[in-house]
């Protein structure tokens, strides 16, 4: 199983008291499922994703990403393992603003050092249609291109889950089917998808789907 939740609690301080994100969660995702994640905003979909990618600890449960339970490990050994297996989609891409797509798409090398890592980021920027963008920075970039080069980005360790939070949410209906697309061919590959979306035509091409509701899967 490439990620297992087990009766996991998130809360926070709030104003008025304790905020409860997640509920006892428990759930599980194996290798070639696209899973998605709806419900409204507030729910605990963003925290669900968050505590998933080994970004924030839970108040209580357990987190088991590829059969290590990723919050007994080590803070180091927790980055290398995050680094290894996860990448993440971003509705916002969070490119760095100062690096061409070139050098965005190898940013996760910076974390796992891997000899074919420029050759692995090369193939990548044809693969998704960024060829004549390759050394544009982020801000000469179209929304689509943004997202694409995020996709990239996260593909570049070769991942086994990739965790999407509203991947098509800025993007116009070709864009956003040319992300689906490849979130669907990365879980027929064998990996695992895990997106949460208000998006019903995202939603409608993952293989399950859940629902939240005030942090509990209903």
């Amino acid at each position: 199983m490439l990620i297992r939740f087990d009766n996991v609690c998130r809360q926070f301080p709030g104003p008025h008291g304790t905020v409860t994100a997640l509920d006892t969660v428990s759930l599980g995702l194996e290798p070639g499922e696209f899973v998605g994640v709806c419900g409204p905003s507030g729910c605990g979909k963003s925290t669900l994703l968050m505590v998933a990618g080994a970004l924030l600890h839970p108040t209580s449960g357990q987190v088991f990403i590829d059969g290590c339970e990723v919050y007994a490990a080590p803070a180091a050994e927790r980055r290398r393992r995050r680094a290894a297996t996860v990448g993440f989609v971003f509705q916002q891409f969070h490119l760095l603003p100062y690096l061409t797509v070139l050098e965005n798409i190898l940013a996760p090398a910076v974390a796992l050092p891997s000899a074919d890592a420029g050759r692995r980021a090369e193939e990548l920027v044809a693969r998704f249609g960024l060829t004549e963008r390759r050394d544009h920075l982020p801000a000469q970039l179209s929304t689509g291109e943004k997202q694409r080069t995020a996709l990239a980005r996260a593909l570049l360790n070769r991942p086994k889950l990739l965790l999407a939070d509203e991947p098509t949410g800025n993007l116009d209906a070709a864009n956003g089917q040319a992300v689906l697309d490849a979130l669907a061919e990365f879980a027929a590959a064998g990996g695992g998808v895990l997106m949460v979306t208000h998006d019903q035509d995202a939603v409608q091409r993952a293989g399950r789907v859940l629902r939240m509701e005030r942090g509990r899967l209903v």
